[in-house]
């Protein structure tokens, strides 16, 4: 693959929050995963596990735990500075509806945290250390999964509360996950049913820095708040999107 192939994947692979129901062959499924397999890890541990969610009641159940914290996160985002303008709501949508939901599969990527003991000893007993090289194993093949369905033209939305205590209890109690296990997070995976708006992004050369270039050459703390109330802005209107209809 060139530079420019690898740009336009990277720049294809969009958070879609809507999806057709249409089945995903196994075959894709196992692609996606195959990818995500060869991902980095520290010290080639490969902390991982990657748990195909199918069966509808099963992913009903996983929206409706997630749907449990919903009024707590309202209630919290309540407490936002008022700098940062309008809350956060995910959709406009009812909550059957929202987000995710449709997608036919779910893949739940699960961290290992017993391979932590494969790392040098320097690392292991550095719990700041350990626990970093043990997240961004995790992280990597994530994103893994995002690229790869990207290829085989599918979409993906990343389901963040899946990590979250409540629904992380409930969802390993429920799916049969080992105790000693952890979800790092949850792709929702599908067919798209719209097209993502263009994504905001900041200026290249505003974020490239060169040797000693001093604190002048980054951003005040203003500049950051303005960029930060436009971001959440444009999140809040991606997710309130409906799907296209033709």
């Amino acid at each position: 693959m060139d530079y420019e192939s690898l740009l336009n994947l990277v720049k294809k692979r969009r958070s879609i929050r809507r999806f057709k129901p249409d089945p995903i062959p196994d075959d894709d499924i196992t692609k996606i995963i195959d990818v995500a397999r060869w991902a980095p890890s520290g010290f080639n541990m490969q902390p991982w596990e990657f748990l195909v969610v199918k069966n509808p009641d099963l992913r009903e159940k996983i929206v409706e735990l997630i749907s449990d914290i919903r009024p707590l996160t309202r209630r919290m985002e309540q407490t936002r500075e008022t700098w940062m303008g309008k809350p956060w709501k995910m959709t406009g949508l009812t909550e059957k509806d929202m987000d995710y939901t449709t997608a036919p599969v779910y893949i739940i990527l699960l961290g290992d945290p017993r391979t932590n003991v494969g790392l040098p000893m320097f690392i292991r007993y550095d719990g700041s250390s350990r626990q970093l090289i043990y997240t961004s194993g995790l992280a990597n093949a994530f994103i893994y999964l995002h690229l790869a369905a990207t290829t085989l033209g599918l979409a993906t939305q990343w389901v963040s509360a899946t990590h979250t205590g409540y629904v992380q209890c409930m969802i390993k109690e429920m799916m049969g996950i080992p105790v000693n296990l952890e979800i790092f997070d949850m792709i929702a995976l599908g067919y798209p049913s719209m097209e993502p708006r263009p994504k905001l992004m900041r200026d290249l050369k505003e974020m490239i820095h060169y040797d000693d270039c001093g604190p002048d050459g980054f951003r005040t703390d203003e500049e950051v708040e303005a960029f930060v109330k436009r971001a959440r802005n444009w999140n809040i209107g991606s997710h309130r999107r409906k799907p296209e209809t033709h």
